[in-house]
């Protein structure tokens, strides 16, 4: 899984008007030790790039507003904040499975006033004595994303039955294993090229990567991007300037090394790619919110199997500007190429689930990554009233 370049990954990332709503230390102190440790976890729900698109305001010792943000202005992979409000339904599906650990049950009121772009909810933590707590919750921090070749064993039939049943009512998962695995390896590759030829996503790809970095707090460390050091410094001298980009694209098949590290050889090691569907076509953000907590399930379901995941959403996103008809790039050629790319994942999965498609991965048996990205301190999300 940023041409003018973003300022840094922080700033591209924070919400507008909240620039200095950075709590003090006083506020953290005053924070009560349950609502904490519910949100010491919560942080770790994942998002695109590492975002983290929420800021968290306490209202008391059980009720907290979550204010979401997106970066559709700035990011082209985030086509009307949807894949940001996919994160904040993790978010918000993370919490309630912390809250489990101690006896709390959690209701969730979206504010109906919330623009689309800034997505807010209140969140209410409730005593429920006896509670089960969610076997899920151990699996929080360790849950990352693994961009390294993965074991080919194909899934068992429990493993495939428990990550299904792991899902809402209505929700399918279309499995891509054998030849399947194999088109869709072709497709994520073929689909690489286009974002890595196009200045739109350069910058965004400026914004979001940290470099000579095993972990980073906010972005994306280049040790876990899953290619080898001399590809990794090449991408990095090459990434500097767009004119380079060019040039290596144009004359020196720069996109090739890490296309094929990235996205082919690791799309033909792992057990399967998959597909999630809605029970309908997402179109509201209360839908899309609804993914993201049905994408959270599955994923933990799978790291307490033991298995990894990679997030493979650009060919959803570059299918719905498609869908649409909006234009995503003043390149010659990118809508063409989308079209035809759009055409081979339907193709891949059927109509039917191609269009409620949701959340898109590759899975399969192997080690944790030991490069990865962290989170932001609890401290900085906290903002004041």
């Amino acid at each position: 899984m940023k041409p003018p370049q973003a300022a840094s990954a922080d700033a591209a990332s924070r919400p507008a008007g909240m620039s200095g709503a950075a709590p003090t230390g006083g506020l953290l102190r005053r924070l009560d030790p349950t609502l904490e440790s519910i949100l010491e976890l919560a942080r770790w729900a994942p998002s695109g790039d590492n975002t983290q698109p929420w800021r968290f305001e306490l209202l008391d010792a059980r009720r907290l507003v979550v204010h979401g943000h997106d970066t559709r202005d700035h990011c082209v992979y985030d086509l009307d904040g949807h894949p940001s409000q996919i994160s904040i339904g993790a978010l918000l599906e993370t919490m309630a499975i912390a809250a489990s650990t101690v006896e709390l049950a959690t209701r969730i009121t979206p504010h109906a006033d919330a623009p689309p772009h800034r997505p807010t909810l209140t969140v209410e933590f409730i005593d429920q004595p006896g509670l089960a707590p969610d076997p899920l919750a151990a699996h929080i921090i360790t849950r990352s994303v693994q961009r390294l070749p993965l074991s080919r064993r194909p899934l068992t039939a429990s493993e495939k039955a428990a990550l299904t049943a792991t899902l809402p009512a209505g929700y399918t998962v279309c499995w891509l294993e054998g030849r399947q695995r194999t088109a869709a390896a072709g497709l994520m590759f073929r689909n690489a090229k286009l974002r890595l030829t196009m200045p739109e996503a350069h910058q965004v790809h400026q914004a979001v990567i940290e470099w000579n970095a095993r972990h980073s707090a906010d972005r994306m460390p280049d040790r876990a991007l899953g290619v080898d050091r001399f590809t990794a410094k090449m991408m990095r001298w090459v990434m500097h300037d767009w004119r380079r980009v060019e040039f290596f694209n144009t004359w020196l098949a720069g996109t090739v090394a890490p296309r094929l590290q990235m996205d082919l050889i690791p799309g033909l090691a792992c057990a399967a790619h998959f597909v999630l569907a809605a029970p309908i076509r997402p179109h509201r953000t209360g839908d899309y919110l609804a993914a993201g907590r049905a994408m959270q399930r599955f994923w933990l379901t799978a790291t307490a199997l033991g298995l990894q995941l990679q997030p493979e959403m650009t060919p959803l996103i570059f299918s719905r500007y498609v869908r649409d008809g909006r234009v995503f790039s003043g390149t010659r050629g990118m809508q063409e190429r989308a079209a035809i790319l759009a055409h081979d994942g339907e193709r891949l999965v059927g109509k039917a689930a191609w269009d409620r498609a949701v959340f898109m991965g590759r899975i399969g048996a192997g080690p944790p990554a030991q490069a990865r990205s962290l989170r932001r301190p609890l401290a900085d999300l906290i903002i004041a009233p």
